[in-house]
């Protein structure tokens, strides 16, 4: 199928072959953390999601598309949106890892009352928590991410065609499987702190054990503090390889919902 044919004949398939295009890439554009929430106006997610899909009709030949208003057309509709909202909610999940990591330690070190207002969802989070996402998200930029992960979005046209497409348990299987793997991160990168900590409370629980006159929470809160900032300030390389592995396993599972067998997160 030819799109942007000229002719006004054609004129209400074209603009029906162009909104069931967008509606993929804007699935995945509200769904992804970077561009989803209060990050981009609604206005810009839109726009940017038809000039995809006018490069995506441009680029990629298109199977036949169902009637508008069929009940094929509805079942293909969600069939796209479950596709876009699949490629967002994987990186979701990955950008997730910072926030679970920055809870146990900020509850170890006693800074769980320390919240910031997250500007990627108008809430409430911990500064802490903030922090490591502010980290993750510079590192995806700076590794070109985003590019990637638009790339894939072109690629999945191709690799699952719109309106033809099969997206069924293996994938979202898939997804549970690497949700459990950012879990796990989360442990591995929270880890050496928190045993630093555990350390540290040791001690200061053998000292007011030894000097009852010594008030606990006046010498442990701020020598747990303490000693959390310096241990993450010498753990700091080992969070960003950690993160660095995790985007790059976030993507590689992101091209795994379309190629199966490029990405295992297990």
């Amino acid at each position: 199928m030819t799109f942007l044919d000229l002719g006004f004949d054609t004129l209400l398939e074209q603009l029906w072959q162009l909104l069931f295009l967008s509606i993929r890439c804007g699935a995945a554009m509200l769904a992804a953390p970077m561009v989803g929430g209060m990050v981009v106006p609604a206005t810009a997610r839109t726009m940017a999601a038809f000039v995809i899909a006018v490069f995506v009709g441009v680029w990629i030949p298109m199977p036949e598309l169902p009637d508008m208003l069929s009940f094929a057309a509805i079942l293909a509709v969600l069939q796209e949106v479950i596709i876009g909202a699949a490629l967002g909610f994987v990186l979701q999940i990955a950008f997730a890892v910072p926030l679970i990591a920055a809870e146990q330690i900020s509850g170890t070190m006693g800074l769980a009352i320390a919240t910031s207002i997250d500007p990627a969802s108008g809430t409430q989070s911990g500064a802490l928590g903030s922090f490591f996402g502010l980290i993750l998200t510079l590192l995806f930029y700076i590794i070109g991410g985003h590019l990637l992960w638009f790339r894939l979005i072109i690629e999945s046209y191709r690799l699952l065609p719109a309106g033809s497409a099969a997206f069924g348990g293996v994938e979202a299987q898939s997804i549970v499987l690497f949700a459990g793997y950012c879990i796990a991160t989360a442990a591995a990168i929270a880890l050496p702190v928190i045993l630093v900590l555990l350390c540290v409370q040791l001690i200061t629980g053998t000292i007011s054990r030894a000097a009852p006159a010594l008030n606990l929470f006046a010498l442990g809160l701020p020598a747990g503090t303490l000693a959390g900032i310096a241990a993450m300030i010498v753990a700091m390389p080992i969070f960003i390889e950690q993160f660095s592995d995790l985007l790059q396993v976030a993507l590689e599972q992101s091209a795994a919902l379309f190629t199966p067998g490029l990405g295992d997160a297990g």
